[in-house]
């Protein structure tokens, strides 16, 4: 593996554990399991997912 593809990996590593992924895990996961099924598009994915984030919180360091 080249540097430039482990520096990718690490990449998609660090945005995956933030978050930032969730609307390409979602596409991802449409298009694998509910193929032909409408999706959200991504301003609507991003309001309910913090919506949801907000009612149902989970245990964090603080």
């Amino acid at each position: 593996m080249s540097p430039r593809d482990r520096l990718r990996t690490a990449w998609r590593l660090v945005r995956e554990f933030s978050g930032e992924r969730a609307y390409e895990i979602y596409l991802e996961h449409q298009q694998r399991h509910h193929p032909g099924e409408p999706v959200l598009d991504e301003r609507e994915f991003w309001r309910r997912h913090i919506d949801a984030r907000d009612h149902n919180p989970k245990v964090g360091c603080c």
